[in-house]
């Protein structure tokens, strides 16, 4: 009853066509580019290069009707990949496709690595080839999230600032009264530097635990993949902590008052 139940899920034999189709498709294409096949000839993981000796792979998933019908291609981009195909197309076709969408994509990494490699990334912790979004270390307890747009990456991104009021708002006034000074000619980290007149913390000079403060009322920095982006706005305080714990924390405290979503109360270390 219940292999009748899932009959799409029963192995059916593939032609021995398909078989002698992919084989030959995988010689023409060269063994050298192939980083795995399963035992059942249905997914292949290729390799390849970028002009920038970045390494990337592109899964393949082929159904039975191959060539007739393009394979699944899964990938780690930023953006959408589509392939084009005909019947007559091979593996070879997708892998030039890929190659052609990496070159497309090679300004967006530029930025990304650039980014990563000479300032403190606070979050994501291992950044993924797909990942729009960098939380940026700019000082103790003040950061800010870049969303990178991977079509148009020397372009200004979407910027918001974490950190008490006293320190985040004079960086958002120089973002807004020097927006006009970005130069799509540079490098994105150096527009940003420029735009807020600030050089970001160097990776040579200092450890990320000089950011990376724990959160004031659960002791821990990540917490369920967050990190606290929360902090007290008084200036003699400045103690971070993860909004779920906050929140939590408020809740219980009768000075506590809520508006709509928003909870108001006194800060857990300095009762501001």
């Amino acid at each position: 009853e219940i292999a009748l139940k899932n009959t799409q899920d029963l192995h059916i034999p593939r032609p021995p066509e398909y078989y002698s189709c992919l084989v030959r498709d995988l010689e023409i294409l060269g063994w050298n580019k192939v980083v795995y096949v399963d035992t059942g000839l249905t997914a292949v993981k290729l390799k390849a290069e970028d002009s920038c000796g970045r390494q990337h792979l592109v899964t393949l998933k082929l159904n039975a009707k191959y060539p007739t019908e393009p394979p699944d291609c899964l990938v780690d981009f930023p953006v959408q990949f589509a392939i084009s195909w005909m019947p007559q197309n091979s593996l070879i076709d997708i892998y030039n496709q890929f190659l052609a969408a990496l070159e497309s994509l090679k300004e967006f990494w530029d930025a990304m690595d650039e980014i990563d490699g000479k300032t403190w990334v606070l979050e994501p912790e291992n950044p993924t080839r797909s990942a729009t979004g960098r939380r940026i270390a700019i000082g103790n307890n003040v950061s800010v999230n870049v969303e990178v747009d991977p079509r148009h990456p020397n372009m200004l991104p979407e910027c918001y600032f974490l950190g008490a009021d006293h320190v985040v708002n004079p960086l958002r006034i120089k973002l807004n009264n020097n927006m006009h000074l970005w130069d799509p000619e540079i490098s994105l980290l150096q527009n940003l530097k420029d735009l807020l007149e600030i050089d970001f913390p160097s990776r040579a000079v200092l450890e990320k635990s000089d950011f990376a403060k724990d959160c004031g009322i659960c002791y821990a920095y990540r917490l369920h993949g967050t990190t606290p982006d929360q902090v007290c706005d008084d200036p003699r305080c400045g103690q971070p902590y993860h909004q779920a714990c906050l929140y939590e924390w408020l809740q219980g405290l009768p000075s506590s008052r809520q508006s709509f979503n928003v909870i108001f109360g006194e800060c857990p270390y300095c009762n501001k």
